[in-house]
């Protein structure tokens, strides 16, 4: 006999194989075809989107006095950026749709209480994904952006420190710079890898929590492995920051606490699943809440 409740049934829409393969390809052709309408739709405003995307450097070159402008080193660069930038943010905007077609083509062979169980990881993971993009670019970027442009200036001032001369200051008496020329393509793609990496590392909580549901991992075992988890996001930060020491604390303290967010939520999913089981009859009361048995 079936340990789920009579409820908890699959609904009754088995069909052929044939049937299903239709049906995917129905919903893979809308999904695309809304793809490329959203593409088309964040194409018309990608020039603002992509002056959205740099504003971190156009900040940082006005409070250094240059000009806030970014050069293209191609006749068709700055077009392949916004049509870069239209896919990225096309697939963002037709991400509910597309999502919505997935899922209405998975939830006929699910249970009921799997799709109360997924549900809220599909709300909460763009969501997440947002936060972690917005700190990306509002906190990491500027940060990032004003270390690498700053470099310039710092290493010959350092090197006149060193060498016992006084930093210059007339325009007369310094030696030749070197002068920021962004270009258009490369500035986009780090901020662009800047958001991608931070809205995958908020992922984290969605990620571990879903491995609890499925049992792969428990809160005991991610307590265990803390200090690994700190080494482990110390190495991240160092790898996905620039080498200085603000920045890689932020990320490491935003990613350390996305980590004990976790915990906590797999710690009450292991307690929700085992006073199911206990109700079902399957788990004794001499056992604790991490399944093993008491003394």
């Amino acid at each position: 006999m079936s340990d789920l409740p009579e409820d908890d049934e699959i609904e009754d829409s088995a069909a052929p194989l044939i049937e299903h393969l239709a049906e995917l390809r129905t919903r893979l052709i809308r999904s695309v075809m809304a793809f490329v309408v959203a593409m088309l739709i964040c194409f018309t405003v990608a020039e603002p989107i992509l002056n959205f995307l740099v504003e971190p450097i156009a900040e940082i070159l006005r409070s250094r006095g240059e000009n806030p402008q970014l050069i293209f080193t191609a006749p068709q660069e700055k077009f392949f950026v916004l049509i870069r930038i239209s896919m990225i943010f096309g697939l963002a905007l037709a991400f509910p749709y597309i999502g919505n077609q997935m899922w209405r083509f998975v939830a006929p062979g699910l249970y009921k209480s799997e799709k109360n169980a997924f549900l809220p990881f599909l709300i909460a993971s763009p969501v997440l994904f947002a936060m972690g993009a917005a700190f990306a670019h509002f906190i990491v970027t500027p940060l990032a952006m004003n270390f690498f442009i700053g470099f310039s200036d710092a290493i010959p001032a350092l090197t006149a420190i060193l060498s016992g001369e006084a930093v210059p200051t007339d325009v007369q008496d310094a030696e030749l710079r070197t002068v920021f020329l962004g270009s258009v393509r490369e500035s986009l793609d780090l901020s662009l890898k800047f958001i991608i990496a931070f809205g995958l590392c908020f992922q984290l909580p969605v990620l571990l929590t879903l491995m609890g549901k499925a049992g792969l991992v428990s809160a005991e075992g991610l307590r265990g492995v803390r200090k690994y988890a700190v080494v482990g996001i110390l190495t991240l930060a160092a790898l996905v920051t620039p080498p200085d020491v603000i920045t890689q604390v932020i990320l490491f303290s935003v990613v350390y606490s996305l980590y004990e967010v976790s915990i906590f939520l797999v710690a009450r999913v292991e307690k929700k699943r085992n006073q199911e089981l206990r109700e079902a009859g399957l788990l004794d009361d001499e056992e604790g809440e991490d399944g093993t048995e008491t003394a």
